[in-house]
């Protein structure tokens, strides 16, 4: 949806409720000094007991900064009983699905924004293929994580901007993450 909303002195454009004069004024901000776009997120994480663990996010770094979140978000994790679990919250396969739900959603909905695409709704259900032999250790030639996964969104939009909104998905961070693997170096050290 196209809004507009009146500031003190200035009207700035809303389209699908993104600021369009904020998030331009970034992308101008890092086009004029690139390293304003190198970024640092930061999740803590404690283990509560059994397979419960809670994960804590108050920062990250960027626009060569230190920034706090307006609060600190709390993210549980446990297993379902199935798997010795109390299900106190989703497993973190779970999360990832949001994680990846989340970022192809807003990465769909902020350029769409940019290219004046309007989405009126959107939404989504995932799913994901484990075998869960590979995470017991049960067998070691079956991969501990997803084989596979299927994304299906629902957008109300007008239908010449489907395929342009489904190719908006590649902007997202988590996608490309999944897609293309990263490198992640685990560390232990005694408390």
């Amino acid at each position: 949806m196209t809004s507009m909303k009146k500031n003190e002195t200035t009207m700035t454009q809303c389209i699908n409720g993104v600021d369009i004069d904020v998030l331009m004024g970034t992308v101008n901000a890092i086009k004029v000094e690139p390293e304003l776009g190198s970024c640092r997120f930061r999740a803590s994480n404690r283990w509560v007991g059994g397979t419960h663990n809670r994960s804590t996010v108050t920062g990250f770094y960027g626009a060569k900064q230190e920034m706090d979140h307006k609060q600190t978000f709390k993210m549980d994790a446990d297993e379902p009983e199935i798997l010795a679990g109390n299900d106190s919250g989703a497993n973190p396969v779970e999360h990832l699905l949001h994680a990846l739900a989340s970022c192809m959603t807003t990465s769909m909905v902020a350029h769409a924004a940019v290219r004046g695409i309007q989405i009126e709704e959107l939404e989504s259900q995932l799913e994901g293929d484990i075998d869960i032999r590979g995470f017991l250790g049960m067998a070691p030639d079956v991969p501990k994580g997803y084989t596979n996964i299927r994304a299906k969104f629902m957008v109300k939009a007008q239908q010449e901007d489907l395929s342009k909104i489904r190719d908006l998905a590649a902007f997202s961070p988590v996608f490309n993450t999944v897609s293309n693997g990263t490198n992640v170096e685990v560390e232990v050290a005694l408390k």
